[in-house]
């Protein structure tokens, strides 16, 4: 497949535009490149573009006639997704890079603030009291994680090189390297549930995971934390608030939400038991997305392997 005009657009499409010029890459030579704000986006330049690429479709998105590929610059595609009808023939691609160290990097932070008892020892400082806490070693927690994709894979192997028991979650339920046992989601259990000290999420977004994290399945818990890095709108707010409650989650640290920003009359600000981060679990540097750009156009006009494209046939 020939590639020559290319729409690039989204929040950080000047400072992609800053790298390829400086780099000189020798993909692009010959490439019709433009690069505009998703508001200036106009009708022509989707009719123009032989390539799109963005975060997100803008508002006025369509399939142009000359459009041949999509390309996410994040690992999340569920607004292309949201689109519906997918035009047939046209690959959509995401930008696969640093996204599974940096969530395993950003959960791992957190579950040690928990177990190393750094809130506790912080509380007794500030009033001066010696009071020892023993903290409790990684190799004896239980971790589930939903999604055992690139991401979830990689917090697999993060967490499980301490020793930890990692257990995963999938729409097939097949065995990968780095978790104890992969169970498919028809075979979710209580036992096997409230089993787990830390559970996290690296679903995407679809119309299966949508609120997939609701009463019932907080109803199933022990005492765990929560560690939301997947998607916002997978998560029903109101059943994560009834389960800080009533015991059934010790704490929530959410990095992701179905409206971003939070709005600031949502009660989870002011929940102490719920840590926010404002999605900056898996952030795409521009350097990154660039490489992943160029590397995936590189094998479509080599007609090779896509290892990054999107199964718009799958779901969790």
């Amino acid at each position: 497949m020939k590639i020559t005009n290319i729409l690039i657009t989204g929040k950080i499409y000047k400072e992609l535009e800053e790298i390829m010029e400086r780099e000189g890459y020798e993909e692009l030579r010959g490439k019709q490149l433009r690069f505009r704000a998703e508001g200036e986006v106009t009708e022509d330049d989707l009719e123009w573009s032989e390539a799109f690429v963005s975060f997100r479709p803008t508002p006025n998105f369509y399939f142009g006639k000359n459009l041949k590929w999509v390309h996410s610059l994040g690992a999340g595609v569920d607004r292309y997704m949201s689109l519906g009808i997918w035009k047939q023939g046209i690959p959509l691609t995401r930008t696969v890079c640093s996204f599974g160290e940096r969530i395993s990097e950003y959960s791992l932070s957190y579950v040690l603030r928990d177990l190393q008892f750094h809130e506790t020892f912080a509380q007794h400082q500030a009033v001066k009291q010696w009071n020892e806490f023993t903290p409790i070693p990684l190799k004896e927690i239980r971790l589930i994680v939903f999604g055992t994709g690139e991401i979830g894979h990689e917090v697999a192997r993060a967490f499980s090189s301490f020793g930890v028991k990692v257990y995963g979650v999938s729409l097939s339920g097949k065995q990968k390297s780095h978790f104890e046992k992969v169970i498919g989601r028809e075979n979710l259990s209580r036992d096997f549930l409230q089993g787990a000290d830390y559970i996290i999420n690296t679903l995407p977004l679809t119309s299966y995971t949508d609120k997939l994290f609701g009463e019932e399945f907080f109803n199933e818990l022990k005492n765990a934390v929560f560690i939301n890095c997947g998607r916002g709108a997978s998560v029903d707010h109101s059943a994560l608030r009834k389960a800080l409650d009533n015991g059934n989650l010790k704490s929530a640290v959410l990095d992701v939400f179905e409206v971003e920003p939070l709005p600031t009359t949502d009660p989870l600000w002011d929940n102490p038991k719920v840590t926010i981060t404002p999605h900056i679990s898996a952030v795409t540097t521009p350097e990154e997305a660039v490489a992943c750009f160029v590397d995936t156009l590189s094998n479509i006009e080599g007609n090779r392997e896509l290892e990054n494209e999107v199964d718009l046939t799958k779901e969790f």
